[in-house]
């Protein structure tokens, strides 16, 4: 099985294990679960440090943004919030693991950092509304959510789309795709 399958896999169990978990008032497994599924990332890794500036990076941008949701009240987290206000710990656990798909199963979208903002705009939503139909998140006002969820969305996939350019742990010879079509292909 190729590694960025593993990797698609590996995401897919991770997301359940968080949204579950939190759905059920047990945040914590999903962390755990989460927690390893990165490790053996990191471990496999041929550069270490990028993925874990990466990861530095997703994180960051999710506690920004899950607790700019949490403190305007369009998203309210049932189970994991540790201080009032910002975004529950779970969250930022699915934040880390997203960060280890944008080299592997969704690298794809480094060629195009327009896409990875439509992609963003529609699918990072989609996450959220699936949360709640599952029981881990509650959209309180779901409009105003939907259109923030899309605005932050379409933001954060090009630039963490870019930012895996940077830090791309997986192969030793990175390239800069979205850098060359920044720069006129040179």
């Amino acid at each position: 099985m190729s590694r960025t399958l593993i990797n698609f896999f590996a995401f897919q169990v991770g997301w359940f294990s968080c949204v579950l978990g939190a759905a059920n008032g047990l945040p914590w497994l999903g962390v755990l679960i989460v927690c390893l599924i990165v490790a053996l990332h990191i471990r496999a890794s041929e550069q270490p440090v990028h993925d874990l500036q990466l990861l530095a990076l997703s994180m960051t941008l999710g506690l920004v943004f899950d607790s700019l949701l949490v403190s305007s009240g369009w998203v309210n987290y049932p189970s994991g919030m540790m201080i009032p206000g910002l975004a529950p710990y779970w969250i930022l656990a699915m934040w880390a693991l997203f960060s280890i798909t944008l080299n592997l199963s969704m690298g794809w979208l480094k060629n195009s950092l327009v896409l990875a903002s439509v992609m963003g705009a529609v699918f990072g939503p989609l996450s959220y509304i699936a949360g709640q139909r599952l029981g881990a998140i509650e959209l309180i006002d779901f409009r105003s959510s939907m259109i923030m969820l899309a605005i932050i969305w379409a933001l954060v996939m090009p630039i963490l789309t870019f930012a895996a350019s940077r830090f791309d742990g997986i192969r030793k010879s990175v390239q800069f795709a979205p850098v060359q079509k920044l720069n006129g292909g040179e």
